[in-house]
């Protein structure tokens, strides 16, 4: 299994924030996202091969019984329900997270589903090549359903400008069954200005739809820093 990195954190965003955290953080993904927060795992993947004992024997060094799975797109990784049956062998609990574009079924205790609206679109980065596949690709609701209609989760929804707010409704729209206490709108952004910046619209937006504001923790803590 491809890993960019392991490290002991606490949890930055969603429902779990400030829960100390082992992180599993592997190299690779279908997406490539403008805004990608660790390109190191998508636009330039790097990362050592890791067997599965080597991860578990890793982790198990953390004083925590709580494991996140992320990428880059950790559900197009060949290991990832073997790693994920043993986190729960071994008594974690389980988030994954995943932009929601494939499906398996793994063990999770928290789905943490990230689609991607139009805003993630690389139409200028690298002369626009990655456009055309990142736009067909994004958006599954099929994908999003699955993992809702089977697992405890949370949308978390990135948010760039107003306009988004109509698209995420739209989203919306084609699921079923969603609580819209479940929905977590987070600011686009890697530094702590440029999620100030967009906090005070993205908060009322959340409190007129019942919407949950998803800081990013991570950011305001440690700035926008690998193996934190």
């Amino acid at each position: 299994m491809r890993i960019a990195e392991i490290f002991f954190s606490i949890q930055g965003e969603g429902r779990l924030t400030g829960v100390p955290s082992a992180f599993i953080r592997t190299s690779g993904c279908n997406l490539r996202c403008v805004w990608c927060d660790s390109p190191y795992t998508s636009w330039a993947p790097e990362g050592d091969t890791l067997s599965v004992e080597q991860i578990f024997n890793w982790i198990a060094a953390f004083p925590t019984r709580h494991a996140v799975i992320t990428g880059g797109e950790p559900l197009i990784s060949a290991d990832v329900e073997e790693v994920a049956a043993g986190l729960r062998e071994r008594g974690y609990h389980i988030t994954v997270e995943t932009a929601a574009t494939v499906f398996k079924p793994l063990a999770c205790d928290l789905a943490s589903l990230s689609p991607k609206l139009s805003n993630s679109v690389p139409r200028e980065r690298e002369g626009g090549r990655y456009a055309l596949k990142h736009n067909q690709l994004r958006l599954r609701p099929d994908v999003i359903q699955a993992f809702i209609d089977r697992y405890d989760y949370q949308l978390k929804f990135v948010i760039d400008q107003p306009v988004d707010l109509g698209e995420l409704q739209g989203v919306l729209e084609r699921l079923r069954g969603v609580d819209p206490a479940r929905v977590l709108l987070m600011p686009q952004g890697v530094t702590r200005e440029e999620i100030r910046e967009r906090t005070g619209w993205i908060v009322a937006a959340c409190k007129t739809h019942g919407f949950r504001y998803c800081p990013r923790l991570h950011i305001e803590l440690f700035g926008n820093t690998r193996g934190t």
